[in-house]
């Protein structure tokens, strides 16, 4: 099954561009191999560290974000691993967070509906609601965690 993955890697700050641009296209032939998908890619380029990391006190960031299978990302994590180049990397899975950013939002909507509807009005907004200094309905329960959010 895929998943969406996030990879981020810091190459050496000794690295030439070449060198970074034929790291994404080896990390690119592993995605193609094993059956993924490179769905977006940032070169941040060269920032300085949060901390050192050996002597290295710099590194070109890149963002890789990757549809494919965790066969995939643990071959990608196995070969950055190796790999001179890097001097640190990280796997983020992201569609789990995206499954409960949805899942909490229409809890939140299904709420909203709720109260809206004990009130008196129409479950939905309208056009034009909630402007000019009218209190905004959909955020008036952010903090309320009352027996419908447990």
């Amino acid at each position: 099954m895929n998943r969406k993955y996030e990879l981020v890697y810091i190459a050496s700050p000794d690295a030439t561009d070449d060198q970074v641009t034929e790291l994404h296209t080896q990390v690119e032939a592993i995605v193609q191999r094993l059956g993924g998908k490179i769905d977006k890619t940032e070169n941040w380029g060269r920032r300085r560290l949060a901390y050192e990391i050996g002597r290295h006190k710099e590194g070109t960031y890149v963002l890789e974000v990757i549809d494919g299978t965790g066969e995939l990302m643990k071959e990608i994590d196995r070969r950055l691993k190796v790999t001179d180049l890097v001097i640190r990397h990280l796997v983020v899975r992201v569609d789990e967070v995206q499954e409960v950013i949805d899942r909490t939002r229409g809890k939140r909507t299904e709420v909203s509906r709720r109260r809206r509807v004990a009130r008196g009005l129409p479950p939905d907004r309208q056009p034009g609601e909630g402007q000019r200094g009218e209190p905004d309905d959909d955020r008036d329960d952010r903090f309320d965690l009352g027996e419908d959010m447990r």
